[in-house]
C-alpha cells in the first residue's frame, strides 16, 4: 500500500512494500518558488535555480536518511536501457539510459517524472535495487523487466522482488493518436495494444500502468509483488506536477531509493 508522509513541510509518497529507503516526491515541500515549478521540482530546464534543485534534493534524501552526495541520475532518453552503478558513480548524470540497479550500499538511485512511470524495485534480502523511468517508448521497449533482468544478473531472486509503481498519468486521462497505437502494436502485437489501449466513443486512452505489469508478468514478477500508487498525476495537478496537465508549463518529481 502506497502513503503520504511529511518530512517537515515535505510530502512524498512511499510504499509498505519496499522497506529499504526510498521515495516518491511531490510538488509539495522545497524551495522552489516560480508558480510552474513550485515547490519541489528536480529540473533546471523549465527555468529553476541550480540551487533551489540541489536544496530539494538535500531535502527529500535528507528524510529518508540518504546523503544528497550519492545520488546517481540520468538525462532521460525514453530508452529501455538499465545501467548498473556503483560507489564511483556516486553524482553522475548519465546521457544514455532511463533506469539504474545497484547492490552498492551507499548509492542512491534517481529517476525523475511528470506524468511517465517511475518504478523503483527491490530484493531487500539480497540488497539489490532498481529505479526505472518509463515512459511509453522506454515501457513498450521493455524498459521494466531489463531492471529486473540485470537485478538478477548481480544476486537478486526473483521471488524476492518487490516492486513499487508511483503516481503518473493512468488511462482516464492518456488520451492517444492512431500513431501510437500502430507504434504499440508494431513493438508488442496487436493484442497487447488491444489489451492495455482502450476506446470511449471515437478517443483512444492508454494504460502504461497495466503495459508495465503485463511486461514484469512476462519477466516473472508476479501481481502480488507490485504495489501500484492510485493516483493519477494529470488528474491531480495542485499535488504532482504534470506534463499533460499544465501543456508542458511545469517542474519535475523525483523517484529515489537507496541502501544503507
Amino acid at each position: 500500500m502506497f502513503y503520504l508522509k511529511n518530512y517537515g513541510a515535505l510530502i512524498y509518497a512511499a510504499s509498505d512494500a519496499i522497506t529499504v529507503p526510498h521515495g516518491f516526491s511531490t510538488r509539495t515541500g522545497g524551495v522552489s518558488t516560480l508558480d510552474h515549478v513550485a515547490s519541489m521540482n528536480f529540473t533546471t530546464s523549465t527555468g529553476d535555480s541550480e540551487a533551489n534543485v540541489a536544496e530539494n534534493y538535500r531535502i527529500l534524501l535528507s528524510a529518508l536518511g540518504l546523503e544528497p552526495d550519492s545520488r546517481v541520475s540520468s538525462h532521460q532518453i525514453h530508452s529501455a536501457r538499465v545501467r548498473y552503478v556503483t560507489e564511483a558513480d556516486r553524482g553522475r548524470v548519465f546521457d544514455d539510459c532511463d533506469g539504474f540497479v545497484t547492490d552498492r550500499p551507499g548509492v542512491t538511485l534517481v529517476v525523475k517524472t511528470a506524468d511517465c512511470v517511475p518504478i523503483l524495485l527491490a530484493d531487500a534480502d539480497a540488497g539489490v535495487i532498481a529505479a526505472v523511468h518509463a515512459g511509453w517508448r522506454g515501457t513498450v521497449a521493455g524498459i521494466a523487466p531489463n531492471a529486473v533482468s540485470e537485478m538478477l544478473r548481480v544476486g537478486a531472486n526473483l521471488g524476492s522482488i518487490r516492486v513499487a509503481i508511483g503516481a503518473c498519468i493512468h488511462d482516464c486521462c492518456f488520451e492517444v493518436q492512431n500513431d501510437f497505437v500502430e507504434a504499440v502494436a508494431a513493438a508488442r502485437g496487436d493484442a497487447f495494444a488491444d489489451a492495455h489501449i482502450r476506446r470511449k466513443g471515437s478517443t483512444r486512452y492508454a494504460d502504461l500502468v497495466g503495459m508495465n505489469c503485463a511486461l514484469l508478468a512476462e519477466a516473472g514478477i508476479a501481481p502480488s509483488q507490485i504495489d501500484i500508487a492510485a493516483d493519477c498525476t494529470c488528474c491531480a495537478p495542485f499535488l504532482y506536477h504534470s506534463h499533460r496537465a499544465t501543456g508542458g508549463r511545469r517542474g519535475t518529481m523525483a523517484s529515489v531509493i537507496g541502501i544503507l
